[in-house]
């Protein structure tokens, strides 16, 4: 015998499956995302031995307490304020300041 469902019944069938499916999908973009994360976490410990070979990037962002000098020492560039004619003061550096970096390589005069 055919079953004969009304048009609330049908809606709500319809709607159940639709959640259904929406909670399907949540669950599978997370378990992807979750497998990203992972697999990141691995290239950062695997590339975390090439830190001591470049310790700054050309563009850096000064930290709290930091100063030139010790981004000087901590980079290996003595010649900051050179080749960064924003900064003004050498002792008016301040976190968040955008610095570049050239690591000390033999500069001709």
């Amino acid at each position: 015998m055919a079953c004969v469902c009304s048009s609330a019944a049908m809606a709500e069938k319809i709607s159940w499956n639709c959640a259904v499916l929406v909670a399907l999908m949540l669950v599978l973009s997370s378990c992807e995302s979750n497998t990203s994360e992972f697999s990141e976490r691995n290239i950062v410990t695997t590339n975390s031995n090439n830190i001591y070979n470049k310790v700054c990037d050309e563009i850096y962002v000064v930290r709290e307490g930091e100063t030139l000098q010790t981004i000087s020492e901590k980079c290996g560039d003595p010649y900051i304020v050179e080749e960064n004619p924003h900064i003004h003061d050498p002792d008016d550096v301040f976190p968040g300041l955008v610095i570049k970096i050239n690591p000390f390589t033999i500069r001709s005069s």
